[in-house]
């Protein structure tokens, strides 16, 4: 499995998601600056981590989405290529275009730091196709702007195309229906705002985020 993880000026992430995706299929994925043109040739994901890419200015990640490199991701998404936003990356791909709504300051103005419950909506997705629906999973958050909202319109599309996929198991930070994370229409780009890469191996106290790039390894080979 050949991967690459988008690395923006304030991206403190990167190293995380590298290791967990190194750890889960046993190859160091590329590190790619965002000034760059190009991708490698045949990714099989992109990854674009979390942090706080430009320091938050403007919008979250509203910089970061128009960074030269973003243009290779949106064409490589175009063409099926899967690409995870956690975090801050999630806010990116809401920025660029690639998923709809935003991402606004949580409810109450807190910065959320914790575990959190989640249940897997959708499970057609090639990251939750190991997962059973309904089944639920605990991954952590850290976020301050991670309250997801989109017009009524959007949200009825979202939820009857299947394009949400997580959603948090009780109030966390506002977002609309609870949603903790959507795709595309293709499924093929998946933005959350939980960190997956956090929880991959034994000594991290679950592995449920793992469950998500293993179904993405297994959806690949």
């Amino acid at each position: 499995m050949k991967t690459a993880v988008v690395v923006f000026p304030g991206s403190n992430c990167d190293r995380d998601l590298a290791v967990a995706l190194e750890v889960v299929t046993g190859h160091r994925p590329a590190m790619l600056w965002h000034d760059e043109n190009e991708l490698p040739e045949h990714l099989d994901l992109i990854g674009l981590p979390g942090g706080f890419s430009h320091g938050d200015y403007l919008r979250s990640g509203a910089i970061a989405a128009r960074a030269p490199i973003m243009r290779a991701v949106a064409d490589a998404a175009a063409r099926g290529t899967p690409v995870i936003g956690i975090c801050n990356g999630f806010q990116v791909l809401t920025e660029a275009g690639l998923l709809p709504g935003a991402l606004m300051r949580n409810a109450g103005l807190d910065f959320v730091c914790r575990d959190v419950a989640l249940e897997v909506v959708a499970t057609g997705t090639p990251f939750t196709r190991a997962i059973s629906p309904g089944e639920r999973i605990i991954i952590p958050v850290a976020h301050h702007d991670g309250n997801y909202q989109a017009d009524a319109d959007t949200l009825d599309r979202l939820e009857q195309q299947g394009q949400v996929v997580l959603r948090y198991a009780e109030a966390v930070n506002g977002s609309a229906r609870n949603i903790a994370g959507i795709t595309n229409p293709a499924g093929n780009v998946l933005g959350l705002m939980p960190h997956p890469e956090r929880c991959v191996e034994p000594a991290h106290g679950n592995m449920d985020g793992r469950r998500l790039f293993e179904g993405l390894l297994g959806a690949i080979a």
